[in-house]
């Protein structure tokens, strides 16, 4: 299957980002289970499995593609201090996500490689999904003073 260099591109770059948000939520898990937040230790970790899988898909595409994933430099975790600054620099990646797969995914159409389009409307549908549930968390913490 021959890919678009700039479908490449993205495609690295996308795996790049999900690499970074499993290693993100990862971290976040582990103070969750420092503090004793075993219910949050395990939503983060929960996040984490699901950007796993994007990556497996990613993953996919580029050695469909002929190309042997590599996730290249991964964004240092930024975990926080507390729950409320978790969720604020979580909704941060995913916002980040939403805007990398719309552009991956319109520039995919543009060429017609429908395929990749479709995985980056998959993407983003997905990490439009994890922003609102991010942001109904962080709606439900209490007041911060």
């Amino acid at each position: 299957m021959r890919t678009h260099p700039r479908v490449i591109g993205f495609l690295n770059q996308a795996l790049n980002h999900e690499y970074g948000a499993v290693q993100q939520y990862l971290t976040q898990a582990s103070l969750c289970t420092l503090w004793g937040l075993g219910d949050w230790a395990e939503s983060f970790r929960h996040e984490a499995r699901e950007e796993l899988g994007h990556a497996d898909l990613l993953n996919q595409r580029l050695l469909l593609s002929g190309i042997a994933p590599g996730a290249g430099q991964l964004r240092p975790p930024r975990p926080g201090r507390d729950l409320a600054e978790m969720l604020s620099q979580d909704a941060y990646i995913e916002e980040a996500a939403v805007d990398l797969y719309a552009e991956a995914a319109a520039f995919a159409a543009r060429l017609r490689d429908h395929e990749a389009a479709a995985l980056f409307e998959r993407l983003r549908a997905d990490e439009e999904g994890h922003l609102r549930h991010l942001q109904q968390l962080y709606a439900s913490l209490p007041a911060r003073r």
